[in-house]
Protein backbone atom coordinates (compact mmCIF):
# COMPACT_ATOMS: atom_id res chain seq x y z
CA UNK A 1 0.00 0.00 0.00
CA UNK A 2 1.50 3.03 -0.89
CA UNK A 3 1.31 6.34 1.17
CA UNK A 4 -1.29 8.92 -0.01
CA UNK A 5 -2.45 12.66 0.48
CA UNK A 6 -6.08 12.55 -0.18
CA UNK A 7 -7.34 15.90 -1.27
CA UNK A 8 -10.99 16.81 -2.34
CA UNK A 9 -12.67 20.50 -1.34
CA UNK A 10 -15.28 20.42 -3.84
CA UNK A 11 -18.52 21.61 -2.74
CA UNK A 12 -21.18 18.90 -4.47
CA UNK A 13 -24.58 19.84 -4.79
CA UNK A 14 -26.41 17.24 -6.12
CA UNK A 15 -29.87 16.31 -6.87
CA UNK A 16 -33.40 18.36 -8.25
CA UNK A 17 -33.24 22.01 -9.25
CA UNK A 18 -30.03 22.19 -7.42
CA UNK A 19 -28.82 24.99 -10.10
CA UNK A 20 -31.15 27.39 -8.18
CA UNK A 21 -28.89 27.91 -5.68
CA UNK A 22 -26.02 29.19 -8.19
CA UNK A 23 -26.41 32.91 -7.12
CA UNK A 24 -25.81 31.87 -3.98
CA UNK A 25 -22.77 29.30 -4.21
CA UNK A 26 -21.04 32.13 -6.79
CA UNK A 27 -20.95 34.73 -3.81
CA UNK A 28 -19.98 32.17 -1.02
CA UNK A 29 -16.70 31.64 -3.09
CA UNK A 30 -16.28 35.48 -3.44
CA UNK A 31 -17.09 35.76 -7.33
CA UNK A 32 -18.35 39.76 -8.47
CA UNK A 33 -18.32 39.32 -12.04
CA UNK A 34 -18.42 35.80 -13.85
CA UNK A 35 -17.44 34.13 -17.32
CA UNK A 36 -20.03 32.10 -18.09
CA UNK A 37 -18.78 29.44 -20.25
CA UNK A 38 -20.52 26.78 -22.02
CA UNK A 39 -20.59 24.86 -25.35
CA UNK A 40 -23.10 24.80 -28.19
CA UNK A 41 -26.45 25.50 -28.83
CA UNK A 42 -27.84 22.58 -26.05
CA UNK A 43 -27.49 25.06 -22.74
CA UNK A 44 -29.54 27.11 -24.87
CA UNK A 45 -32.22 24.85 -26.44
CA UNK A 46 -32.72 23.24 -22.83
CA UNK A 47 -33.47 26.75 -21.19
CA UNK A 48 -30.55 25.96 -18.92
CA UNK A 49 -28.20 28.97 -19.65
CA UNK A 50 -31.21 31.58 -19.14
CA UNK A 51 -32.15 30.27 -16.22
CA UNK A 52 -28.21 30.46 -14.71
CA UNK A 53 -28.50 34.28 -16.33
CA UNK A 54 -31.38 34.94 -14.46
CA UNK A 55 -30.43 33.38 -11.44
CA UNK A 56 -27.09 35.05 -11.10
CA UNK A 57 -28.87 38.71 -12.54
CA UNK A 58 -31.60 38.51 -9.56
CA UNK A 59 -28.60 37.76 -7.16
CA UNK A 60 -26.50 41.13 -8.08
CA UNK A 61 -23.81 39.31 -9.85
CA UNK A 62 -22.94 40.92 -12.91
CA UNK A 63 -22.10 38.27 -16.14
CA UNK A 64 -20.18 37.88 -19.32
CA UNK A 65 -20.29 35.46 -21.64
CA UNK A 66 -18.51 32.85 -23.54
CA UNK A 67 -19.67 29.92 -25.99
CA UNK A 68 -18.09 28.13 -28.29
CA UNK A 69 -16.64 24.98 -26.66
CA UNK A 70 -16.37 21.99 -28.57
CA UNK A 71 -15.79 18.42 -27.83
CA UNK A 72 -11.31 17.90 -27.03
CA UNK A 73 -11.60 21.89 -26.17
CA UNK A 74 -9.44 24.25 -28.21
CA UNK A 75 -6.27 26.54 -27.23
CA UNK A 76 -7.61 29.45 -29.28
CA UNK A 77 -11.41 29.41 -27.43
CA UNK A 78 -9.00 29.43 -24.00
CA UNK A 79 -6.87 32.08 -25.30
CA UNK A 80 -9.92 34.18 -26.06
CA UNK A 81 -11.38 33.89 -22.79
CA UNK A 82 -7.80 34.69 -20.80
CA UNK A 83 -8.48 38.11 -22.74
CA UNK A 84 -11.76 38.72 -21.97
CA UNK A 85 -11.45 38.02 -17.67
CA UNK A 86 -8.47 40.30 -17.90
CA UNK A 87 -10.30 43.19 -20.22
CA UNK A 88 -13.89 42.80 -17.83
CA UNK A 89 -12.25 42.23 -14.55
CA UNK A 90 -13.88 39.10 -13.82
CA UNK A 91 -13.52 37.19 -10.93
CA UNK A 92 -15.24 34.03 -10.88
CA UNK A 93 -15.45 31.32 -13.64
CA UNK A 94 -19.28 29.73 -14.18
CA UNK A 95 -18.91 26.60 -16.40
CA UNK A 96 -22.07 25.26 -17.33
CA UNK A 97 -22.15 22.20 -19.40
CA UNK A 98 -19.54 19.21 -19.50
CA UNK A 99 -15.99 18.51 -19.14
CA UNK A 100 -14.80 19.81 -22.06
CA UNK A 101 -16.35 23.09 -20.90
CA UNK A 102 -14.79 22.58 -17.35
CA UNK A 103 -11.44 21.78 -18.60
CA UNK A 104 -12.02 24.86 -21.09
CA UNK A 105 -12.28 26.74 -18.31
CA UNK A 106 -9.58 25.51 -16.09
CA UNK A 107 -7.18 26.72 -18.72
CA UNK A 108 -8.65 30.20 -18.90
CA UNK A 109 -8.45 30.24 -14.92
CA UNK A 110 -4.86 29.48 -14.76
CA UNK A 111 -4.14 31.59 -17.79
CA UNK A 112 -5.75 35.16 -16.52
CA UNK A 113 -3.06 35.09 -13.41
CA UNK A 114 -0.12 33.00 -16.13
CA UNK A 115 2.14 35.93 -16.89
CA UNK A 116 3.53 33.89 -19.92
CA UNK A 117 1.45 31.51 -22.94
CA UNK A 118 -0.75 29.55 -20.99
CA UNK A 119 0.23 26.63 -23.64
CA UNK A 120 3.36 26.45 -21.59
CA UNK A 121 1.79 24.99 -18.64
CA UNK A 122 0.74 21.86 -20.95
CA UNK A 123 3.76 21.44 -22.76
CA UNK A 124 6.24 21.20 -19.65
CA UNK A 125 7.81 25.22 -19.81
CA UNK A 126 5.98 26.39 -17.13
CA UNK A 127 3.70 25.86 -13.28
CA UNK A 128 1.09 27.88 -12.02
CA UNK A 129 0.33 27.75 -8.65
CA UNK A 130 -2.65 29.77 -8.42
CA UNK A 131 -6.11 30.52 -11.01
CA UNK A 132 -9.36 32.19 -10.92
CA UNK A 133 -12.01 30.53 -8.53
CA UNK A 134 -14.57 28.31 -10.56
CA UNK A 135 -17.74 26.64 -9.93
CA UNK A 136 -19.45 24.13 -12.41
CA UNK A 137 -22.92 22.99 -13.36
CA UNK A 138 -22.70 19.65 -15.06
CA UNK A 139 -24.44 18.93 -17.73
CA UNK A 140 -22.84 15.54 -19.36
CA UNK A 141 -21.39 13.28 -16.37
CA UNK A 142 -18.57 11.62 -18.05
CA UNK A 143 -14.92 13.67 -17.88
CA UNK A 144 -14.80 14.06 -13.30
CA UNK A 145 -13.47 17.56 -13.88
CA UNK A 146 -16.14 18.75 -11.53
CA UNK A 147 -14.03 17.16 -8.63
CA UNK A 148 -10.79 16.32 -10.92
CA UNK A 149 -7.49 18.37 -10.53
CA UNK A 150 -6.93 18.48 -14.52
CA UNK A 151 -7.79 19.65 -17.37
CA UNK A 152 -6.77 18.39 -21.38
CA UNK A 153 -6.76 21.12 -23.99
CA UNK A 154 -6.09 20.75 -27.47
CA UNK A 155 -3.65 23.28 -29.41
CA UNK A 156 -4.87 23.75 -33.04
CA UNK A 157 -1.55 23.97 -34.70
CA UNK A 158 -0.29 20.53 -34.74
CA UNK A 159 -3.40 18.74 -33.37
CA UNK A 160 -1.30 17.88 -30.28
CA UNK A 161 -3.61 17.06 -27.24
CA UNK A 162 -2.02 17.98 -23.84
CA UNK A 163 -2.90 17.68 -19.81
CA UNK A 164 -1.95 19.60 -16.99
CA UNK A 165 -3.26 20.35 -13.27
CA UNK A 166 -2.34 20.89 -9.91
CA UNK A 167 -4.69 20.89 -6.88
CA UNK A 168 -5.46 24.88 -7.61
CA UNK A 169 -7.46 24.58 -10.06
CA UNK A 170 -10.78 21.91 -8.52
CA UNK A 171 -13.63 23.63 -8.36
CA UNK A 172 -15.74 25.71 -5.39
CA UNK A 173 -19.01 24.09 -6.20
CA UNK A 174 -20.32 21.16 -8.73
CA UNK A 175 -24.35 21.65 -8.98
CA UNK A 176 -25.25 18.41 -10.28
CA UNK A 177 -28.63 17.49 -11.27
CA UNK A 178 -29.76 14.20 -13.25
CA UNK A 179 -32.24 15.82 -14.52
CA UNK A 180 -30.50 17.83 -17.09
CA UNK A 181 -28.85 14.82 -18.39
CA UNK A 182 -32.43 13.26 -19.41
CA UNK A 183 -31.70 14.88 -22.75
CA UNK A 184 -28.24 13.01 -23.48
CA UNK A 185 -28.09 11.06 -26.58
CA UNK A 186 -27.55 7.33 -26.28
CA UNK A 187 -24.09 7.14 -27.90
CA UNK A 188 -22.87 10.55 -25.41
CA UNK A 189 -23.97 8.55 -22.79
CA UNK A 190 -22.62 5.60 -23.19
CA UNK A 191 -19.45 7.30 -24.36
CA UNK A 192 -19.13 9.17 -20.90
CA UNK A 193 -20.18 5.75 -18.73
CA UNK A 194 -16.71 4.88 -20.86
CA UNK A 195 -14.76 7.45 -19.79
CA UNK A 196 -15.70 7.45 -15.80
CA UNK A 197 -15.24 3.77 -15.74
CA UNK A 198 -11.40 3.82 -17.39
CA UNK A 199 -10.83 6.88 -15.19
CA UNK A 200 -11.20 4.02 -12.69
CA UNK A 201 -9.78 1.27 -14.15
CA UNK A 202 -6.52 3.16 -15.18
CA UNK A 203 -5.86 3.34 -11.00
CA UNK A 204 -7.22 0.06 -10.56
CA UNK A 205 -4.48 -1.56 -12.97
CA UNK A 206 -1.88 -1.33 -10.05
CA UNK A 207 0.63 -3.36 -9.30
CA UNK A 208 -0.31 -2.50 -5.80
CA UNK A 209 -2.90 -4.93 -4.75
CA UNK A 210 -2.64 -4.46 -0.80
CA UNK A 211 -5.25 -1.98 -0.66
CA UNK A 212 -8.27 -4.09 -0.15
CA UNK A 213 -10.73 -1.56 1.07
CA UNK A 214 -10.11 0.94 -2.79
CA UNK A 215 -9.82 -1.82 -4.24
CA UNK A 216 -13.36 -2.88 -3.22
CA UNK A 217 -14.48 0.58 -3.74
CA UNK A 218 -13.18 0.61 -7.43
CA UNK A 219 -14.90 -2.77 -8.07
CA UNK A 220 -18.30 -1.49 -6.81
CA UNK A 221 -18.23 1.74 -9.23
CA UNK A 222 -17.36 -0.10 -12.07
CA UNK A 223 -19.96 -2.35 -11.93
CA UNK A 224 -22.80 -0.16 -10.74
CA UNK A 225 -21.55 1.78 -13.69
CA UNK A 226 -21.92 -1.08 -16.03
CA UNK A 227 -25.25 -2.35 -14.86
CA UNK A 228 -26.85 1.53 -14.97
CA UNK A 229 -26.14 2.58 -18.22
CA UNK A 230 -28.39 -0.19 -20.31
CA UNK A 231 -31.11 1.43 -17.83
CA UNK A 232 -30.59 4.84 -19.29
CA UNK A 233 -29.83 4.05 -23.00
CA UNK A 234 -33.46 1.92 -22.70
CA UNK A 235 -35.26 4.84 -20.50
CA UNK A 236 -33.44 8.03 -20.67
CA UNK A 237 -35.60 9.52 -18.17
CA UNK A 238 -34.92 7.52 -15.41
CA UNK A 239 -33.55 9.74 -12.72
CA UNK A 240 -32.15 6.93 -10.53
CA UNK A 241 -30.28 5.13 -12.62
CA UNK A 242 -28.89 8.82 -14.45
CA UNK A 243 -28.46 9.89 -10.85
CA UNK A 244 -25.69 6.20 -10.13
CA UNK A 245 -23.88 7.84 -13.24
CA UNK A 246 -23.87 11.45 -12.57
CA UNK A 247 -22.05 10.73 -8.87
CA UNK A 248 -20.22 7.92 -10.36
CA UNK A 249 -18.09 9.72 -12.71
CA UNK A 250 -17.54 12.11 -10.24
CA UNK A 251 -16.44 9.41 -7.79
CA UNK A 252 -14.48 8.14 -10.71
CA UNK A 253 -12.14 11.18 -11.01
CA UNK A 254 -12.08 12.68 -7.76
CA UNK A 255 -9.19 10.57 -6.72
CA UNK A 256 -10.54 8.04 -4.24
CA UNK A 257 -10.69 4.95 -6.49
CA UNK A 258 -6.34 5.49 -6.17
CA UNK A 259 -5.90 6.02 -2.53
CA UNK A 260 -2.83 3.95 -1.78
CA UNK A 261 -2.24 2.49 -5.69
CA UNK A 262 0.17 3.59 -8.39
CA UNK A 263 -2.39 4.78 -11.25
CA UNK A 264 -1.03 3.78 -15.06
CA UNK A 265 -2.74 6.31 -17.26
CA UNK A 266 -1.18 4.63 -20.63
CA UNK A 267 -4.32 4.06 -22.10
CA UNK A 268 -5.15 7.34 -21.41
CA UNK A 269 -2.53 9.21 -23.16
CA UNK A 270 -2.46 6.48 -26.17
CA UNK A 271 -6.28 8.06 -27.09
CA UNK A 272 -4.91 11.37 -26.85
CA UNK A 273 -3.01 11.31 -29.94
CA UNK A 274 -5.87 9.25 -31.56
CA UNK A 275 -8.56 11.89 -30.49
CA UNK A 276 -5.70 14.89 -31.29
CA UNK A 277 -5.15 13.32 -34.87
CA UNK A 278 -8.42 12.32 -35.70
CA UNK A 279 -10.90 14.90 -33.21
CA UNK A 280 -12.95 11.64 -32.00
CA UNK A 281 -15.38 11.21 -29.45
CA UNK A 282 -12.85 10.64 -25.84
CA UNK A 283 -14.33 7.88 -24.35
CA UNK A 284 -15.15 6.02 -27.58
CA UNK A 285 -11.74 6.18 -28.21
CA UNK A 286 -10.56 4.80 -24.73
CA UNK A 287 -13.35 1.70 -25.50
CA UNK A 288 -11.22 1.61 -29.07
CA UNK A 289 -7.76 1.09 -27.29
CA UNK A 290 -8.26 -0.48 -23.98
CA UNK A 291 -8.87 -3.86 -25.05
CA UNK A 292 -5.38 -4.26 -26.74
CA UNK A 293 -3.28 -2.57 -23.89
CA UNK A 294 -4.67 -5.10 -21.75
CA UNK A 295 -3.82 -8.42 -24.07
CA UNK A 296 -0.65 -6.57 -24.33
CA UNK A 297 0.04 -6.09 -20.65
CA UNK A 298 -1.96 -8.88 -18.84
CA UNK A 299 0.56 -11.15 -17.83
CA UNK A 300 2.85 -8.74 -16.07
CA UNK A 301 0.10 -8.80 -13.37
CA UNK A 302 -2.02 -12.11 -14.43
CA UNK A 303 -3.74 -11.84 -10.90
CA UNK A 304 -5.13 -8.21 -11.44
CA UNK A 305 -6.59 -9.16 -14.55
CA UNK A 306 -8.33 -12.35 -12.60
CA UNK A 307 -9.80 -10.25 -9.90
CA UNK A 308 -11.20 -7.80 -12.82
CA UNK A 309 -12.53 -10.97 -14.97
CA UNK A 310 -13.88 -12.29 -11.83
CA UNK A 311 -15.21 -9.37 -9.63
CA UNK A 312 -16.56 -6.52 -12.13
CA UNK A 313 -17.30 -8.63 -15.26
CA UNK A 314 -18.68 -12.04 -13.64
CA UNK A 315 -16.34 -14.58 -15.36
CA UNK A 316 -15.98 -17.90 -13.69
CA UNK A 317 -12.59 -18.43 -12.33
CA UNK A 318 -10.62 -21.02 -13.79
CA UNK A 319 -8.52 -21.58 -11.00
CA UNK A 320 -6.63 -24.67 -13.30
CA UNK A 321 -6.33 -21.44 -16.33
CA UNK A 322 -5.65 -18.26 -15.10
CA UNK A 323 -4.52 -16.70 -18.20
CA UNK A 324 -8.13 -17.82 -19.42
CA UNK A 325 -9.67 -16.06 -16.98
CA UNK A 326 -7.63 -12.98 -17.46
CA UNK A 327 -8.15 -12.91 -21.42
CA UNK A 328 -11.98 -13.67 -20.81
CA UNK A 329 -12.45 -10.78 -18.75
CA UNK A 330 -10.84 -8.57 -21.42
CA UNK A 331 -13.43 -10.38 -23.75
CA UNK A 332 -16.07 -9.60 -21.69
CA UNK A 333 -15.16 -5.49 -21.25
CA UNK A 334 -14.98 -5.71 -24.73
CA UNK A 335 -18.35 -7.11 -25.75
CA UNK A 336 -19.67 -4.63 -23.06
CA UNK A 337 -18.21 -1.82 -24.78
CA UNK A 338 -20.18 -3.15 -28.32
CA UNK A 339 -23.61 -3.46 -26.44
CA UNK A 340 -23.84 -0.02 -25.15
CA UNK A 341 -22.66 0.90 -29.10
CA UNK A 342 -18.76 1.71 -28.18
CA UNK A 343 -16.26 1.01 -30.91
CA UNK A 344 -13.13 -1.55 -30.25
CA UNK A 345 -11.15 -0.92 -33.20
CA UNK A 346 -9.37 2.07 -34.59
CA UNK A 347 -11.19 1.60 -38.04
CA UNK A 348 -14.44 1.53 -36.13
CA UNK A 349 -13.89 4.69 -34.64
CA UNK A 350 -11.61 6.65 -37.23
CA UNK A 351 -13.79 5.02 -40.04
CA UNK A 352 -11.29 3.53 -42.29
CA UNK A 353 -8.24 1.77 -42.08
CA UNK A 354 -5.29 3.58 -40.01
CA UNK A 355 -2.04 3.83 -41.53
CA UNK A 356 1.55 2.67 -40.87
CA UNK A 357 2.68 6.23 -40.75
CA UNK A 358 -0.53 7.30 -38.83
CA UNK A 359 0.58 4.80 -35.95
CA UNK A 360 3.79 5.77 -36.10
CA UNK A 361 3.17 9.75 -35.29
CA UNK A 362 0.91 9.00 -32.52
CA UNK A 363 3.41 6.88 -30.90
CA UNK A 364 6.05 9.95 -31.87
CA UNK A 365 4.13 12.47 -30.10
CA UNK A 366 3.01 9.66 -27.11
CA UNK A 367 6.18 9.06 -26.43
CA UNK A 368 7.85 12.51 -27.22
CA UNK A 369 10.16 11.99 -29.67
CA UNK A 370 11.11 9.07 -28.47
CA UNK A 371 12.25 10.46 -25.26
CA UNK A 372 9.18 9.40 -22.40
CA UNK A 373 7.22 6.27 -21.79
CA UNK A 374 3.96 5.74 -20.35
CA UNK A 375 1.99 3.66 -17.88
CA UNK A 376 2.97 2.19 -14.60
CA UNK A 377 1.50 -1.14 -14.88
CA UNK A 378 3.90 -1.99 -17.44
CA UNK A 379 5.91 0.85 -18.51
CA UNK A 380 5.80 1.70 -22.53
CA UNK A 381 8.22 2.80 -24.97
CA UNK A 382 7.87 4.12 -28.04
CA UNK A 383 7.69 1.02 -29.70
CA UNK A 384 5.06 -0.76 -27.53
CA UNK A 385 2.88 2.03 -27.67
CA UNK A 386 3.26 1.64 -31.66
CA UNK A 387 2.30 -2.41 -31.03
CA UNK A 388 -0.67 -1.31 -29.22
CA UNK A 389 -2.13 0.65 -31.69
CA UNK A 390 -1.15 -1.75 -34.10
CA UNK A 391 -3.31 -4.50 -32.29
CA UNK A 392 -6.37 -1.75 -31.91
CA UNK A 393 -6.44 -1.70 -35.63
Amino acid sequence: MKDFVYFAPTEVVFGRKSEEKVAALVKKYGGHKVLVHYGGGSAKRSGLLDKVLGLLKEGGIETVLLGGVVPNPRLSLVREGIEICRKEGVDFILSVGGGSVIDSAKAIAYGVVYEGDVWDLYIGKGECYKCLPMGCILTIPAAGSEMSSGTVITNEDGNLKRDYGNEYCRQKFAIMNPERTFTLPPYQTAAGVTDMMMHTMERYFSQDDDMTLTDEIAEALLRTMKDEVFKVLKDPSDYRARAQIMWGGALAHNDVTGCGTSSDWATHQLEHELSGMFDVTHGAGLAAIWPSWARYVYKDNVSRFVRFAVNVMGVPNDFTDPEGTALRGIAAMEQFFHAIGMPISLEEIVGRPVTDEEIDRMAYLCSNGGTATQGRFKVLKQEDMAAIYRMAR
